[in-house]
């Protein structure tokens, strides 16, 4: 979904408006959300937050409402809604394209959280721009600004940090594999300079991270 944005010139980027509470709840299914109060008993007309298939709900009303459009014009992830254009001359029909379907569904947007003809904007946590997508510089700080791990439960985090940026790190799992001999039973978690010193090199490495674009045909 988020390499679907790469080559594009211009996005236009919002966000639902309280989104699982614009769906609304089947009558007969209203009783099974109800609660009480010590005025008395009441139930959910629309869907709340908290249900377990909720997200999956959502998604597939998004899928239905824009339809064709995905993957050509929009990109929906739940309430996250990117608009795309190769060429800029056709943004603002294509924005129109999408209001009309959002206005066709009584959709609500938070205006909060739009921007409208931008050329770069965060997608599903990651920077997406004309040239590729890049990785939010925020968790790259995240990682460059961490001391080295104490204990098997920090150097765990830094892995899960890690793994969520993989796509931008060349051979990760090589560059973590010295790591592997402390997660190893009835072994003493010690932390020394060699173990730093491949730890530093990843974070050099994450000073300049890669800008991942899909081949042009």
């Amino acid at each position: 979904m988020v390499d679907n944005t790469s080559n594009h010139d211009i996005f236009s980027f919002m966000d639902g408006s309280s989104r699982y509470n614009q769906i609304k709840m089947a009558p007969e299914d209203e009783k099974h959300i109800s609660f009480r109060t010590p005025i008395g008993i009441f139930c959910y007309t629309v869907m709340p937050f908290g249900l377990k298939n909720a997200g999956a709900k959502y998604q597939r009303a998004m899928t239905h409402i824009f339809d064709e459009l995905i993957h050509q014009k929009v990109e929906c992830y739940v309430n996250d809604l990117v608009v795309k254009s190769i060429d800029r001359k056709d943004h603002l029909q294509e924005l129109r394209i999408i209001f009309e379907r959002i206005k066709k569904f009584n959709l609500k947007m938070n205006p909060l959280k739009c921007a409208f003809r931008v050329s770069s904007g965060k997608f599903l946590k990651y920077i997406v721009r004309h040239r590729g997508i890049e990785v939010d510089p925020n968790k790259v700080k995240a990682i460059i600004e961490m001391p080295p791990p104490k204990s098997l439960r920090q150097l765990h985090s830094l892995q899960g940090q890690l793994a969520f940026i993989r796509r931008f790190i060349s051979n990760l799992a090589g560059r973590c594999q010295p790591f592997t001999k402390l997660m190893k039973k009835d072994v003493h978690f010690k932390w020394d300079d060699e173990y730093q010193e491949d730890f530093d090199s990843i974070k050099r490495y994450l000073l300049s991270p890669p800008i991942l674009t899909a081949p042009i045909p």
